[in-house]
């Protein structure tokens, strides 16, 4: 068990299950995920070392767009699911006034910059991998740097807006980001972060089934209330939340209830497929997350959803 909670420094926690590397197999460890009694933040425990957390993000854990017909449809695909990160951020940074680059944290291969860039947005991209670093750059035009935030080689002050899309739930110390990113922001400016959604009726139904806990990548699995308290500690108002996104809800369920046809996953495990079982088990993939969409989005309207999107501004205070 951990020694001491990082939210309320409570030394009592309970356990909540047992789990390995369900989705890319690339461990047999077994790790437990546990409960805080006091303020129930769930974390991983052990928390590998970051030597031994390196090897469980394969290379090609960001997607990279490759010349085949198959990976061109999927980035018609992921262009069309990310329109609605896309407007979230937009409609932000237009109500908050403010001019700047938007600083991406956890920008992977550099296609959701891209987007921001053809709406007229200046754009800067970080990521833990040179690589996702280096494809950002050449094939999605994105400036893109390889640092921690904490460290990143930006201005004080200089951003409109900072985004991080399921990052928090990989950092050792997810409040140093937040800190970090207050700093960066200009005085209006907008911070945007998206998470799974530890309280969603997916996690009831499925437990450590769940994608959303992804063991053992993801060293904490948050809940609104966790949110809420962590950006209020770290200096932010949060102004509204979304708990939608057409990427990750019904995309989730499907994978979920069949990894094995997660496509991300088969490329990453380098599943000996041919092209009629390629095509074949995409199909049946597709089919499932077009039969997930009622349900997550009945989940999400019931304020449930298996994501959580939050934009939040500077504490006027």
């Amino acid at each position: 068990m951990p020694s001491l909670c990082p939210a309320c420094d409570s030394t009592e926690f309970q356990l909540l299950f047992t789990a390995s590397d369900r989705l890319y197999n690339t461990t047999s460890k077994q790790f437990q995920v546990v409960e805080c009694k006091r303020c129930r933040l769930m974390q991983l425990t052990p928390q590998p070392a970051p030597s031994e957390l390196e090897k469980y993000y394969p290379k090609n854990y960001w997607f990279a767009p490759e010349m085949s017909t198959a990976s061109r449809f999927e980035e018609i695909y992921r262009r069309f699911v990310l329109r609605d990160h896309v407007r979230f951020v937009e409609r932000a940074v237009r109500e908050s006034g403010e001019s700047g680059p938007v600083l991406d944290v956890g920008c992977g291969g550099g296609l959701f910059l891209r987007m921001l860039q053809d709406r007229g947005f200046r754009v800067m991209g970080l990521d833990f991998s040179l690589d996702a670093a280096r494809v950002a750059w050449s094939m999605n035009r994105a400036p893109a740097t390889c640092a921690t935030l904490e460290a990143a080689p930006f201005a004080r002050q200089s951003c409109a807006a900072v985004t991080m899309f399921h990052t928090l739930e990989h950092l050792y110390e997810p409040r140093s980001y937040l800190r970090a990113a207050h700093e960066l922001l200009r005085p209006g400016g907008r911070l945007i972060i998206q998470v799974p959604n530890a309280a969603c009726w997916q996690f009831l139904l499925l437990g450590a089934a769940w994608n959303g806990v992804d063991v053992p990548r993801h060293l904490y699995d948050f809940r609104p209330a966790d949110l809420d308290r962590m950006l209020d500690s770290s200096g932010f108002e949060m102004l509204r939340r979304k708990y939608f996104s057409l990427r990750d809800n019904p995309a989730g369920l499907a994978t979920s209830l069949a990894p094995g046809l997660d496509p991300m996953a088969r490329r990453i495990r380098q599943s000996k497929e041919g092209p009629h079982e390629r095509l074949a088990k995409d199909l049946l993939y597709g089919a499932l997350v077009v039969a997930a969409l009622p349900f997550t989005a009945f989940e999400a309207a019931c304020g449930a959803g298996s994501t959580i999107m939050i934009e939040a501004r500077k504490n006027r205070a």
